[in-house]
């Protein structure tokens, strides 16, 4: 059984810009770009139980600013059970992390987060 606790320094740059640009998203209030750069920073670090956790502590208040019971109710498991997921390795590769994807489906990653997991050697 492999353990993931750190994210790779490798990837923490890329992580971390997809959650600036989620930042300066909102603070334009261009919510669509925000909820994309937390689903690509969702699928960044879900290897990962800190950083997986963040994403759907994030999507979670993201829920609350559009109101959205839907999206609310639906990240209070994802942020209970999701880092430990993640800690085990048994997360569903690709997934989004939002309330409108079945929690456990695998999605494909888009082709340059895949460029930058081959970077990395992941």
């Amino acid at each position: 059984m492999q353990f993931n606790v750190t994210l790779p320094s490798k990837l923490r740059p890329h992580y971390r810009l997809e959650l600036a640009y989620y930042q300066q998203a909102m603070y334009t209030n261009n919510l669509h770009q925000a909820w994309y750069h937390l689903e690509r920073a969702h699928i960044i670090g879900q290897s990962y139980p800190y950083e997986h956790s963040y994403v759907h502590w994030k999507m979670l208040l993201f829920g609350n600013r559009i109101k959205s019971f839907k999206e609310i109710l639906g990240q209070i498991p994802r942020l209970l059970v999701g880092g430990i997921k993640s800690f085990v390795g048994h997360i569903p590769v690709g997934n989004t992390g939002g309330a409108n994807v079945p929690p456990l489906r695998p999605m494909e990653i888009p082709v340059d987060i895949q460029e930058m997991f081959r970077e990395v050697n992941l």
